[in-house]
């Protein structure tokens, strides 16, 4: 599987690690009323969805940049990538 990476064009997905859901990029804040309940769920809970999701990967064995990679998990179909922090800038 081949990841567009949005610096360094196609690489090979061996390069990368997984990490998880996207909306991992939106953290909870640690100070807020019901902030355990909220980590809890943050830390625990995760959707596995079959379709179209938006992912978080890790180029390990290249530039160590974070990408939110949208991708069908049915086909294994890469629909885009991103810079990770581009889209927490604009705040997903």
């Amino acid at each position: 599987m081949l990841i567009p990476h949005p610096l360094l064009g196609p690489r090979d997905a061996q390069e990368f690690t997984y990490l998880g859901d996207a909306s991992l990029i939106d953290r909870p804040d640690g100070m807020a009323d019901g902030a355990e309940a909220a980590f809890c769920d943050y830390v625990y809970l995760r959707d596995n969805p079959a379709g179209v999701h938006r992912e978080l990967w890790f180029h390990e064995f290249g530039d160590r940049s974070w990408l939110v990679v949208t991708r069908n998990t049915v086909t294994h179909e890469i629909l885009g990538a991103e810079l990770a922090a581009d889209v927490a800038r604009r705040g997903r």
